[in-house]
């Protein structure tokens, strides 16, 4: 007896599910070099435009380098992803799929490298310069705000300087009129007294002059910037746009400098401190020692409210100079493949692109490799025999008969020399029978119904 080792229902399926995804695979990769060869040239095309936005020179040389890096990448794109496209669906072992998953994720950060961000520029860097341009603008705004309100609240000590400049003048009319020490008249406490309304007096006159400075530096600025944010949006090449925006730029900073320069807190706190320390006392003229004491009493109160005044000043003053001065803000010029990296949040869509156009046959090693795995499994438990086509058979029994030609020829014994017509004349007939026989062998081995034919190993008898 022979053990029956006729295909389940279940293996059958299997056999045929598996046949089927071969077919389908045959298909696909009919046209999936040239896939990906095209994927490969457009990825090298978006570099060769990355490429060239990052070298100064238009020459022949830079050319020909900016060429040969982009057929470069290309080539290294379309073998990097021919060997895995290849191996990877056939490796079984977990070590060896493991392997070529870590050389997968180091060959695609190596690609990124290469090529995906100069795709990116090409994809996104005019607008992402443009962004770096509009990003400097708001910067110098914020700059030139900053410096206008800080200017405008040292103006603002006009106001406390005027204050203490008409308490003076008040005290001066109350000394004349001999409210303060007793003495009408304009004696030495009345000329101490307009001594330092004088003074004050010129500090107002400076800071009052500031101001038109102030409000015409900032409108000079808000023009340059109106300027500056027209080049961010002109049409053109964004190269051109960005040498004006950089002249703009320094005159800008040179404003926001000047605008610095004319605040007037530092002139107001060393006018306060001087107000107190330089006094010059004139001679007492009193008529008699009782008015001369008088006189001295009445300057020495003088000088303690002259000196709370001026601390008031200096502590105005200082709370102006305190404040968060300016930005300092220095346009510099970037390339189109530094801005999509410095602007890479504003630019995901192209990042995307540019990555996806690299990597996307990641995603074909993979299918291909699912693929594999049921194939496999379709055949699982299922001999080699089980699985071959009729044309596959047919071609195994010519191989067995030609084998067995060959065998049966080699065993034949030698016959005696003879003449050489008896050779010719018997030779003849020999190889005519002998073709004849090999024609209505074959035919036979390809007639449907012909039943000799030996019985492949694992067949029962």
């Amino acid at each position: 007896m022979t053990e029956d080792t006729r295909l389940t229902s279940s293996q059958a399926r299997g056999v045929r599910y598996a046949r089927e995804l071969e077919d389908h695979l045959g298909w696909l990769e009919s046209f999936s070099g040239t896939a990906l060869g095209v994927l490969a040239a457009a990825s090298g095309i978006y570099t060769y435009l990355g490429v060239s936005s990052l070298l100064d020179d238009n020459g022949a040389m830079s050319i020909f380098a900016a060429i040969a890096y982009s057929v470069a990448v290309s080539v290294g794109i379309f073998v990097f992803w021919s060997y895995l496209m290849r191996l990877f669906p056939a490796v079984r072992s977990r070590g060896a799929k493991a392997g070529l998953l870590a050389a997968m994720g180091l060959g695609s950060v190596a690609i990124i490298a290469m090529s995906s961000w100069l795709n990116a520029a090409a994809l996104a860097g005019s607008a992402a310069v443009e962004q770096h341009l509009a990003r400097t603008v708001q910067d110098y705004q914020g700059s030139l705000e900053r410096a206008h309100e800080i200017a405008l609240t040292g103006q603002s000590l006009e106001r406390d300087v005027a204050r203490v400049r008409q308490s003076f003048e008040d005290l001066s009319e109350q000394e004349a009129a001999g409210s303060l020490s007793g003495l009408a008249g304009r004696g030495a406490v009345f000329r101490v007294l307009r001594q330092k309304s004088a003074e004050l007096t010129a500090l107002e006159a400076q800071i009052v002059a500031q101001t038109p400075l102030v409000e015409a530096a900032f409108a000079e600025g808000n023009t340059i910037l109106s300027r500056m944010r027209a080049l961010t949006v002109e049409p053109g090449p964004v190269e051109a746009r960005s040498v004006e925006f950089s002249e703009s730029a320094v005159q800008l900073q040179g404003l926001i400098a000047q605008m610095r320069q004319l605040s007037v807190a530092a002139l107001v706190q060393r006018a306060a401190q001087d107000l107190a320390a330089s006094v010059v006392l004139p001679e007492l003229d009193g008529s008699t020692e009782a008015n001369r004491g008088n006189q001295a009493a009445t300057i020495t109160s003088v000088l303690e409210v002259l000196a709370q005044r001026a601390t008031t000043l200096e502590t105005a003053a200082q709370e102006v100079l305190a404040l968060q001065p300016a930005k300092e803000v220095t346009y510099t010029p970037i390339s189109s493949a530094d801005a999509v990296i410095l602007y890479a949040r504003n630019f995901v869509p192209s990042w995307a692109g540019a990555i996806a156009i690299d990597l996307l046959p990641a995603v074909l090693v993979f299918i291909l490799a699912v693929t594999h795995s049921a194939i496999r499994s379709g055949r699982d438990g299922v001999g080699v025999e089980d699985t071959m086509t009729l044309a596959e058979l047919r071609a195994a029994l010519h191989a067995v008969r030609d084998v067995e030609e060959a065998i049966n020829i080699r065993t034949v014994p030698a016959t005696p020399a003879a003449s050489a017509q008896g050779d010719d004349a018997t030779a003849a007939p020999s190889n005519q029978a002998g073709s004849e026989a090999t024609r209505k062998d074959k035919a036979a081995a390809t007639s449907p119904d012909h039943t000799d034919i030996p019985r492949l190993p694992g067949k029962s008898a």
